[in-house]
């Protein structure tokens, strides 16, 4: 882009990002009182003697009884510890739930849920969902004799028709992981609690996060994150979150909790409940910047395609504005070219950290066929869109006009490979 260009993109991405915060942007309004949940709840100064304004970090990992199996709310720390419960009302309360379960990882609140079944049941999974997901449900669930299946649930239609007599699960994420699909929460919910009410209706809201969307609200039945991600926010926490309202099986999830043993430490639940007291703030500007960086690259001839629910040209961007308060930082994109395009694009940030995971304050980048996804099996990318020119940015909340400059010397570097290359057949 010529220099006039470039300052015309960032004049536009500036407007728009204005303009996000404004309701006539057209989604969802905020959910009310959500920075105060956020900042108070689980934090009361009165539960301790102390009266400490900030919860303490509890190690004991057993609690004195006032006689045999009388004690004061906690016996051993695997079955419940004081900082952990903390943070688990505050998550509930920012998910509109009754219940919250924090677990030792995503992957542990995926195990620890999929245990709600036997040998036999069904489950029936978005078919675009992170590779970790894909390949616990796929060489591990379905080992124990579970019977998993996977569709785009994406079209209504395709979910009736994938829907058996032993489906006793759905599991949607929703934006999906890489391609960012959009899924209809309550249209999906619906069909399903129709077809048979005691289905369990799980989604995983990791790249939302309670700020964007509450999945209780659009009837699904479990709401589960990769706390790793938005919900502590600052890449330095590994844990799971599980909220729910349905008592029946917040008691079932409570004694898996303890007897699987998949809790996070008292440091972790501390640093967790931390970073969600700047939640709202974070995914403000998580939102802002992502904004400002798609339609840089949506406006720039070095990339194909780019794919972000804000944008109009989304396919789901209607339903996420129905369904959403707004957008996180999760930005994917096709560059033009090939696998070496891509690579180089990679290796020439500056900014953006190549590496996995997401929803840090800082910038991202992965290349999911041979990252996240490696684990997929070959014609189920290829199917899904997963190509090796496809780039996932998790865009952070650096300042706007950085990540726009370090995408653009980047798209550079990966341009200049092509130009190599015809120099090179030129001498040839």
């Amino acid at each position: 882009c010529s220099s006039s260009e470039f300052t015309s993109v960032i004049s536009g991405a500036r407007m728009a990002s204005q303009r996000q915060n404004d309701s006539s942007a057209g989604y969802q309004p905020l959910f009310k009182s959500f920075a105060t949940d956020a900042i108070h709840v689980g934090s009361e100064p009165e539960q301790w003697n102390s009266r400490a304004v900030v919860p303490p970090i509890s190690l004991s990992t057993t609690f004195k009884q006032h006689g045999p199996g009388k004690h004061a709310g906690f016996d051993y720390s695997r079955c419940g510890n004081p900082t952990r419960s903390c943070l688990e009302r505050a998550v509930a309360a920012l998910d509109g739930a009754q219940y919250c379960l924090a677990l030792s990882s995503g992957t542990a609140a995926t195990l620890t849920i999929t245990h709600l079944l036997k040998t036999g049941d069904g489950i029936l999974c978005m078919n675009d969902v992170y590779g970790g997901t894909n390949e616990y449900f796929s060489k591990i669930a379905a080992e124990f004799g579970l019977d998993v299946s996977f569709a785009d649930l994406t079209k209504l239609e395709l979910l009736k028709a994938a829907l058996k007599a032993n489906t006793k699960m759905l599991w949607i994420e929703t934006p999906t992981n890489p391609t960012l699909k959009v899924v209809d929460i309550k249209g999906c919910a619906d069909i399903v609690h129709e077809h048979n009410k005691d289905i369990i209706v799980v989604v995983d809201n990791t790249f939302m996060s309670p700020y964007f969307q509450r999945p209780l609200a659009l009837g699904a039945d479990i709401c589960m994150y990769s706390a790793t991600k938005y919900m502590n926010g600052h890449s330095d926490v590994l844990m799971g979150l599980i909220s729910l309202n349905r008592d029946d099986i917040y008691e079932r999830l409570k004694f898996l909790q303890s007897a699987i043993g998949t809790v996070p430490s008292p440091f972790d639940c501390y640093m967790c409940h931390r970073g969600l007291k700047t939640l709202h703030l974070r995914m403000k500007q998580h939102f802002k910047n992502a904004m400002a960086a798609a339609q840089f690259l949506e406006a720039d001839p070095r990339v194909d395609r780019v794919i972000f629910p804000g944008l109009p040209s989304h396919p789901q961007h209607e339903l996420t504005k129905r369904q959403c308060t707004g957008c996180p930082g999760m930005i994917s994109f096709y560059i033009k070219g090939k696998l070496e395009h891509a690579s180089t694009f990679l290796s020439s940030l500056k900014l953006f950290t190549l590496a996995d995971s997401l929803g840090g304050v800082e910038s991202l980048a992965e290349h999911p066929v041979s990252m996240t996804h490696v684990s997929v099996p070959e014609n189920e990318k290829k199917e899904l869109g997963i190509s090796d020119t496809l780039i996932r940015l998790s865009v952070g909340l650096e300042d706007e006009e950085n990540i726009i400059a370090d995408l653009d010397q980047a798209l550079a570097a990966a341009v200049s490979i092509s130009k190599h290359i015809i120099f090179l057949h030129s001498l040839t």
